[in-house]
């Protein structure tokens, strides 16, 4: 079986980190927001799974890209993106906001970071924002500007990740509350940090502005971690399955809208902010939703998932799963599917082919119990 590999150009980007983690050992790349994105280091799969969930990584999610809205009608432009009502949104706090189109799919499911009322950050999944924002200001008269900045994050995840951050930043980093960020200093410049991360282990996202001090940051992780048994990483396909975080691209696109993906409680419909997509949302709430996002447990001990594979019931067809991996916690294949209804109600057992061999699983909630 031959290696293959990645052609990097200027229009797959890579990122501030990518001469430390090639030196660090990564292994794979994946492609995301036109950037280079680590996808595995030399350890296992389920090495680097136990690790996470016992002790620190540093990841290298530069790829999570920004779009910067900024001006007088940036609040109406950020809002009428996005279902979630940011009317009474906070400085300094970040939000969770599915991204929808006319009819209510999904654009993207951002992290949105609000400055203030004329400043907001839009921390993207992996489609182009920036076009769509673009074309709604220009098509509203919006009077903004929209730009990507150079900002590269890395991630600091894991359990003992605040006992690192503590040896950096002081006990002051302990204090930052759950989707809060906060300017740090560190050797003279200052680091926008977020209590965020695409893991359910705790952490931090650090927003790196300055390069050359970010580097030096990154740096000093390693030097400082020895303790904590820190090692770099990236985001996690066991980790984030069994915690039921979401993957644009792969669990959901632009054919689902968000009561479909289970995020009914960032859908405002009852009240007069404007938002595209609005009257259809309330036209799909109202005759009931076709197929929603449900997790699901396979009597099997591996798969490799490069596409969906349907799921049936007596030969018929009742939804296809869209993520999926060998899950130690678990003891068997744990996935992310869309199943359509009535059958998300019902949780019945149901067939699949892996492998070209027959195994059976159940409908389940997200996040697994």
């Amino acid at each position: 079986m031959h290696n293959q590999y990645v052609a990097k150009s200027r229009r797959l980007r890579s990122t501030i980190y990518s001469s430390r983690i090639e030196n660090q050992g990564v292994t794979s790349y994946t492609i995301y927001n036109h950037m280079l994105l680590p996808a595995a280091f030399q350890d296992s799969i389920e090495e680097t799974y136990n690790h996470l969930k016992n002790y620190v990584q540093i990841w290298d999610v530069a790829a999570e890209r920004q779009i910067e809205i900024k001006g007088k009608d940036a609040y109406q432009l950020v809002q009428l993106m996005t279902c979630r009502d940011l009317s009474k949104a906070k400085e300094g706090k970040c939000y969770y906001c599915p991204i929808i189109d006319e009819n209510g799919g999904m654009i993207n499911d951002p992290v949105i970071l609000k400055f203030n009322q004329e400043k907001w950050w839009i921390s993207i999944a992996d489609s182009d924002v920036m076009l769509f924002a673009k074309g709604l200001a220009i098509g509203k008269k919006f009077e903004v500007s929209i730009s990507e900045p150079d900002v590269n994050i890395m991630a600091v995840q894991g359990p003992k990740a605040f006992n690192l951050l503590e040896k950096i930043f002081g006990k002051e980093i302990l204090d930052l509350k759950f989707y809060n960020f906060k300017y740090f200093n560190f050797n003279n410049s200052k680091h926008l940090i977020a209590r965020s991360g695409w893991s359910k282990q705790g952490g931090v996202e650090i927003y790196v502005e300055d390069s050359q001090s970010g580097l030096e940051l990154y740096d000093l992780f390693f030097e400082e971690g020895k303790e904590f048994n820190v090692k770099p990483g990236c985001p996690h396909l066991i980790e984030r399955i069994e915690s039921g975080l979401l993957s644009y691209g792969n669990d959901m696109d632009i054919n689902d809208n968000p009561l479909e993906c289970g995020m009914d409680k960032f859908v405002k419909l009852d009240n007069d902010i404007n938002f595209l997509g609005k009257e259809k949302l309330i036209q799909i709430k109202k005759s009931g939703i076709k197929k929603k996002l449900m997790g699901v447990k396979i009597n099997a001990d591996k798969i490799n998932l490069r596409s969906a594979i349907n799921l049936t019931i007596d030969d018929k067809i009742i939804g296809e799963i869209r993520s999926a991996c060998y899950s130690p916690t678990f003891k068997k294949v744990i996935g992310i599917a869309m199943i359509l209804n009535p059958y998300f109600l019902k949780k019945d057992q149901f067939n699949i082919i892996i492998d070209n061999n027959l195994h059976t699983g159940e409908i389940c909630e997200i996040p697994f119990v």
